[in-house]
């Protein structure tokens, strides 16, 4: 298994106005943390912190806290009825691994927490004057198994790491030559997703791969026919012939690339309680996705798990009679705790109850807006590849930004990207004000029913 600890920025912010105090001696919060529990990767999510008052600690001194354990008591129940782990978290000035005392402090503390919480997966993080953090399961036997990485999500994208990092190949120097070693080897080390693998999605896939992303899972349940081949990137006259899975037809071009990117398939469709989990183990989000419900799938997916979410959109609108009257794209990016679709507009409520009625039953669907009691759904909106490569390409670009960013200004001022062929429109802006609607699912992790989404109930699917 490969543990690892994800926050959000601001969260992150938090921290560490409390562990660094003017009078540079330790101190420690509890992270109340929601999981995504993998069968390879178990990802803690915080969802609350609780910092102990300074004043609360019986002794502080640059290299030593001792705090009460009441502060745990409180969470014990909470953690046990809803399956959150505890997280311990205190920080260190220059030192950059546990002590000694962290050891016999951890392994006393721990065993406890499970036998109380009937739930082992629990731990210990560091988070140094610099802003790194890294840390650990605590087992019940005593022993420790490292997070594999720690991610702090806000405008920049941040993944610390242990050591053992891999050495650049000789097709990754340009990238490492553009973007800095660093950045290539979190490529390398990425886990992305991918929804939908059509005209917008195609490219997302080839410019990831060519990056050498380490794990891409696919996701799109139809498959090649003739109408898709000008569009869709490494689609061929005989995989419409024998209507091949878009996702198959992707996965077979970028193992013949051999940059060693890894690839998982999901020939199903997003609303498949097993694709949501494959996604909610992943580090990054791409959606290449028409679909009103999707994207608020997406949205709430991403504030349920933590996960930076790239949201792409594309629309040429014909005028009927051999013209254009409107060829433009977006790119939104999303980050736990900040604003979403539904926030900034994209999309109303009453357009993902639609999207989802038409998806679902589409009898009903037809009843519903024939009685004018919904607005129709657009259910085809033509698209060409000049038009999708430049969206996908802002996109890849956005999210190598926030890697390693390298721009003049703030990332905080990219939130959303428009452009506008027809009208010569290009702008970028901030992000808005927090989704009410969403803010209360900040690291949730599971749940049952997934993301709290009825049609995700699989009790109701097996019956």
């Amino acid at each position: 298994m490969q543990p690892s600890l994800t926050m959000t920025a601001n969260q992150a912010d938090l921290l560490a106005r409390h562990l660094f105090p003017d009078d540079g001696c330790e101190a420690v919060a509890l992270l109340l943390c929601g999981r995504r529990a993998g069968a390879d990767r178990h990802r803690l999510l915080v969802r609350r912190i609780v910092p102990i008052p300074y004043a609360e600690c019986s002794e502080r001194k640059p290299d030593l806290v001792t705090w009460p354990t009441r502060y745990v008591d409180a969470l014990l129940e909470e953690a046990s009825r809803h399956d959150l782990a505890i997280v311990k978290i205190h920080g260190h000035r220059g030192y950059d691994r546990f002590s000694e005392t962290d050891d016999l402090s951890d392994r006393s503390l721990f065993p406890g927490i499970a036998a109380l919480t009937e739930n082992d997966i629990h731990g210990s993080a560091i988070m140094m004057d610099d802003g790194r953090v890294f840390g650990r399961l605590v087992c019940p036997d005593g022993e420790f198994l490292p997070f594999s990485h720690v991610a702090v999500i806000g405008d920049d994208l941040k993944f610390y790491r242990g050591s053992g990092a891999k050495a650049v190949e000789p097709f990754g120097q340009r990238i490492a030559q553009s973007f800095g070693a660093g950045t290539y080897r979190q490529l390398r080390e990425l886990r992305i997703a991918v929804i939908g693998c059509s005209g917008t999605g195609s490219l997302v896939i080839e410019q990831l791969a060519r990056n050498c992303v380490g794990v891409l899972i696919l996701v799109d349940p139809d498959h090649i026919e003739p109408k898709n081949l000008n569009r869709i990137v490494n689609s061929r006259a005989d995989h419409a012939a024998a209507a091949a899975p878009k996702v198959d037809v992707q996965a077979q071009a970028i193992a013949a690339m051999g940059l060693g990117t890894t690839v998982e398939t999901y020939c199903a469709d997003l609303f498949d309680p097993d694709v949501v989990r494959a996604i909610a183990e992943c580090d990054v989000v791409f959606g290449c996705m028409d679909s009103v419900d999707g994207r608020h799938l997406l949205n709430k997916l991403a504030t349920f798990y933590l996960l930076p979410y790239f949201d792409l959109g594309v629309k040429l609108e014909a005028d009927g009679e051999g013209g254009v009257d409107q060829v433009c794209g977006t790119v939104h990016y999303i980050q736990p705790g900040g604003s979403s679709l539904l926030s900034r507009h994209v999309y109303t409520a009453e357009q993902v109850r639609a999207a989802g009625l038409y998806r679902t039953d589409r009898a009903a669907y037809k009843a519903q807006l024939g009685l004018g009691y919904i607005r129709g759904v657009a259910e085809d909106r033509p698209a060409v590849i000049q038009l999708n490569a430049l969206i996908a390409s802002l996109a890849i670009n956005e999210l190598l930004a926030r890697l390693h960013p390298y721009r003049l200004d703030p990332n905080s001022e990219y939130a959303i990207h428009r452009i506008s062929l027809s009208h010569g429109i290009y702008e970028h802006l901030e992000d808005g004000p927090a989704c009410a609607a969403l803010a209360r699912h900040i690291g949730r992790g599971d749940v049952a029913p997934l993301l709290d989404w009825a049609e995700l109930s699989e009790t109701e699917k097996a019956a």
